[in-house]
């Protein structure tokens, strides 16, 4: 047990039945889990755990326009999650200016201000607000962005943000911000691993309290933070190297977004914590056999889910099958976690470990990362 589990364990508010920290009490969350399904063990589960996904896209306006309408709300109740990472990323479109990263991170901020407020919902700052959300039953997301393009440069902005009610940072995205961060797994490294400013990123992330996530980020990226942070981290949407899935071409293109055996064996080490995602997966049964892999090399106290979908439709609407969380595969009867949680019953695993890999693996370092007032 490193550190991090240690403390987690011991603190008094924490409950031991269904996963350590996760359980809730049932009444009234059971009669809504029920609604969901036959099963009443798969809604005992439901309801009594803070299932959590922890990266979940939002599509939201960038430019300030206003965004379009969308049932937050609905779509999370459906799915039976209590909780999500929100994210957006300011880099799918090129950036052309200094300030322009920022601009797009406040628009987007305020546009996610604008969803949250038209489906009555709240941010949640630390697990003691997610934990108060699930008793309520009432759904929650925690604010992530995805790349630290925004800063360029200016470590001020990192408590802008927080102010803001940022509390869930990846380190990097796809492409170079404009004061580099660190090496980004899929292209050729420039920086050997962190850079400066990405080292004081992650200082100041542990400071002000907002968990750091670093997918994206190359090995070398990788274990240079885990040398510098003084909080656990997450590696919130990957899967092993070894789970390809199906298709071949889709395998090879996200080969290189991939954690190997040793890799994740040093962030479990570390404390951290390694989301599973969706994709390469083609059925719920498969997702539950990837996560049982990364069980098998990190344990289950080091697993969560991070599926890389939307919970909403985008622009485009309803979007292709895998896209959108509560669709995640083909025929998919029930929400996501419903379907997660038969799955990975029927894969043998027991509530305990279910209620970690639901949640409570994620509440235990979210709470390590960004405090608790209570």
């Amino acid at each position: 047990m490193d550190k991090f589990q240690q403390e987690w364990t011991r603190r008094k508010f924490i409950s031991t039945a269904t996963g350590v920290g996760t359980t809730i009490a049932l009444s009234p969350l059971l009669s809504w889990a029920n609604s969901q399904g036959d099963d009443p063990l798969i809604a005992k589960i439901v309801a009594s755990t803070i299932g959590t996904d922890t990266h979940n896209h939002i599509d939201v306006p960038l430019d300030g326009s206003i965004p379009p309408s969308v049932d937050l709300i609905g779509e999370m109740k459906k799915s039976g999650l209590s909780t999500i990472c929100m994210t957006f990323a300011v880099d799918y479109q090129k950036l052309t200016r200094p300030g322009e990263a920022y601009e797009r991170f406040i628009n987007g901020l305020t546009s996610m201000d604008y969803v949250l407020k038209s489906n009555g919902m709240n941010r949640s700052y630390n697990y003691g607000d997610v934990r108060d959300a699930r008793k309520k039953n009432k759904p929650t997301i925690i604010q992530s962005v995805e790349g630290g393009h925004f800063l360029e440069g200016k470590l001020e902005r990192l408590e802008e943000a927080y102010k803001r009610g940022l509390r869930h940072l990846g380190l990097l995205h796809d492409n170079d911000a404009s004061v580099p961060l660190g090496d980004v797994y899929t292209k050729p490294a420039q920086w050997n691993g962190l850079t400066e400013f990405g080292t004081n990123v992650v200082k100041e992330c542990n400071r002000l309290g907002i968990l750091i996530d670093l997918t994206h980020c190359s090995n070398d990226t990788i274990n240079a933070a885990l040398k510098v942070t003084t909080q656990p981290v997450i590696i919130s949407h990957t899967g092993l190297d070894t789970q390809l899935g199906q298709d071949a071409n889709f395998a090879k293109m996200m080969l290189p977004r991939l954690i190997s055996k040793q890799q994740a064996k040093i962030v479990a080490e570390a404390g951290g914590v390694i989301g599973v995602w969706t994709h390469l997966a083609s059925s719920p049964k498969e997702y539950s056999q990837n996560i049982r892999a990364m069980v098998d090399v990190v344990g289950v106290d080091h697993i969560c889910i991070g599926t890389d979908t939307k919970m909403t439709p985008g622009g485009n609407g309803r979007g292709r099958i895998g896209e959108r969380t509560n669709e995640a595969w083909k025929d998919q009867k029930t929400g996501f976690y419903y379907t997660v949680v038969e799955s990975l019953l029927q894969t043998g695993f027991s509530e305990d470990e279910i209620g970690k890999i639901g949640g409570g693996n994620f509440c235990r370092i979210f709470d390590a990362a960004t405090g608790n007032p209570n």
